[in-house]
């Protein structure tokens, strides 16, 4: 079973919208095929993301159109160096993620709890953006492109595709700024849609990607990464370097490597600075030295782009512009969330934590 795609005549209102991978599982349950948690959820629950909901055993994206944050700026700060450089982005995220990183400066939006329950309860006053009227904006300011950022995009996939097919005809690209730990599935219906995947690759350790989602491995990162070249997107990777957790040389000089032998010679490199944040907060800094060490291993192993960072070590959300700023006109941006079609009443709510049950409730990383 998959969702149905979305038409134009039912997406300018809020509404919770089927998702548009999923399938009814042996168990009784119905599978989210998004991203490679692939949760099986009864009605009334919702998946690790907590942004997909099982109602009646269709699954339902919770927030379509919902918008956490907004920015102009450009393409660089995404970072994307050789795609379109110079010109300007609108940046535009939303709530929910398939990680869980200790370190994480979006927390409030990649997380989203709070605000996911009030969309699950149908209570939520967040900005409601159609995506005619999201492009809309950012043709008025001025921009180039539309970059899905500051949450995970695959979370978002529906409305994340509606929106390319709309900027699309407008002249306007799309950027996708990802963890990459994504189906094959999802990643097909990206193509000829997203024009440039920022991923993170952000160790070459399992055992650092399973603290922060127990279900990654590096072989599935990396293979979304490459199948999104293969699939004609453009590729830019990056890798916040984090003291005492992936700053060694072999790990450092094995991501250049693997990127060098997958992607290619010239395939751009961005090297991160990490800075103290939530679980994370007793961590230092990434000195300088660090960053310039890690782009001399990258360089050594053959790769052409290199680039460092010793401002910023995230496409964070902190300075957003209010989303009124860009929508001045939009009447209904803060009504009430309800869906349209039926009350989320109390199945909204999450019935059962993964996060518990991953035993990812110590994570730091």
């Amino acid at each position: 079973m998959t969702g149905a795609k979305t038409s134009a005549e039912n997406r300018d209102v809020y509404r919770l919208m089927p998702t548009r991978l999923q399938e009814t599982a042996d168990s009784g349950k119905t599978r989210c095929n998004l991203c490679l948690w692939r949760c099986g959820l009864h009605h009334g629950q919702r998946g690790f993301c907590q942004a997909h909901v099982n109602r009646n055993g269709t699954l339902y994206n919770l927030s379509y159109g919902i918008i956490s944050a907004m920015d102009v700026g450009v393409i660089e700060d995404k970072p994307v160096r050789h795609y379109r450089p110079g010109t300007q982005v609108l940046s535009v995220g939303s709530y929910g993620c398939s990680f869980r990183c200790g370190g994480c400066h979006n927390l409030e939006i990649s997380w989203g709890t709070e605000a996911l329950d009030e969309l699950a309860r149908g209570e939520s006053r967040a900005a409601f953006v159609p995506p005619d009227q999201l492009v809309r904006a950012a043709i008025q300011s001025g921009v180039q492109g539309i970059a899905f950022t500051y949450s995970e995009p695959a979370v978002w996939l529906e409305y994340v595709l509606d929106v390319a097919e709309v900027a699309h005809d407008h002249g306007l690209y799309t950027v996708y700024v990802s963890n990459s730990f994504v189906t094959e599935e999802a990643l097909a219906l990206l193509k000829g849609r997203i024009d440039v995947l920022c991923s993170d690759i952000k160790s070459m350790d399992d055992t650092f990607y399973r603290n922060i989602c127990a279900r990654a491995s590096v072989d599935q990162v990396l293979m979304s990464i490459k199948t999104a070249q293969n699939l004609g997107i453009h590729v830019e990777t990056r890798t916040n370097v984090i003291p005492g957790y992936n700053d060694k040389d072999k790990n450092m000089g094995a991501i250049a490597k693997w990127i060098h032998d997958h992607l290619g010679s010239q395939s751009p490199w961005h090297v991160t600075r990490f800075h103290p944040a939530y679980r994370m907060a007793d961590v230092p800094s990434t000195p300088v030295q660090s960053l310039e060490r890690a782009a001399e291993l990258g360089r050594e192993r053959g790769l052409e782009h290199v680039y460092v960072y010793a401002d910023k070590g995230c496409d964070c959300a902190t300075e957003n512009a209010p989303v009124t700023d860009f929508l001045p006109g939009w009447a209904s941006l803060h009504e009430v969330n309800k869906c349209a079609d039926t009350c989320c009443g109390k199945d909204g709510i999450l019935l059962g934590r993964y996060e518990r049950e991953a035993g990812l409730t110590g994570a730091r990383r």
